[in-house]
């Protein structure tokens, strides 16, 4: 079983770390589907990402696919997705850990589903930068984020190309914005004092941070 959930959690950052977007939006459904409970996916999740994000923000930069030299434009994108998205996943954790099981999962298909949607919706469809966008977009990817494990690289990828940044740009500044993200969505699950399942988390750290290097490359 743990081997399964490391070859799944190395596709998912590789995808995650190169796109921008497909750790969590892929692998919160599948280990869900494999018989483990979305409150225990959720934080391992969050907790692995964080420290992926941290070295995808690390590779990216030192291959210059990204400037996140403090207040670079780019630095300035990613530092205020990350402001707002701290306020959104919050409200989401709050959320996740009252409502029935059944509403979080189906929460879950549903979003996974629309993002789906939303890709081939948007595609080829160019729109000036908006910081405005940018804002209310983070907001809603974070609350995705905290409730779900995932949706947060989708949006606001997505968000930030119809906005007019380049991808290569938007992949870092999405990796530093989530990690911000996900660094105080486990907190308030440890806070609340949910469970943590670590042998799930760690299993999937060490596979996936094996993903990043490569991903950026």
């Amino acid at each position: 079983m743990h081997f399964m959930v490391g070859i799944v959690a190395f596709i998912s950052e590789y995808l995650d770390s190169g796109l921008g977007m497909g750790y969590g939006t892929a692998l919160t459904p599948i280990l869900i589907l494999m018989g483990y409970d979305p409150l225990k996916v959720i934080p391992a999740v969050l907790i692995s990402q964080l420290f992926t994000d941290i070295a995808a923000c690390i590779c990216h930069h030192n291959c210059n696919n990204v400037n996140l030299k403090f207040r670079s434009h780019d630095f300035n994108i990613a530092a205020l997705l990350g402001l707002i998205s701290s306020v959104g996943v919050i409200i989401a954790v709050i959320i996740a850990v009252k409502i029935p099981r059944w509403l979080l999962t189906s929460y879950i298909g549903f979003l996974v589903f629309s993002m789906g949607i939303l890709i081939l919706v948007t595609i080829n469809r160019p729109m000036r930068f908006s910081w405005r966008r940018i804002a209310g977009i983070s907001l809603l990817a974070s609350f995705n984020k905290g409730i779900s494990g995932g949706g947060y690289g989708p949006l606001v990828m997505g968000g930030q190309i119809l906005s007019g940044v380049n991808a290569k740009n938007a992949v870092g500044i999405t990796a530093f914005a989530e990690a911000i993200t996900c660094l105080v969505g486990f907190a308030v699950y440890l806070i609340i004092g949910k469970a943590i399942d670590w042998k799930l988390t760690i299993t999937l750290l060490i596979c996936a941070l094996g993903a990043v290097p490569f991903a950026a490359l």
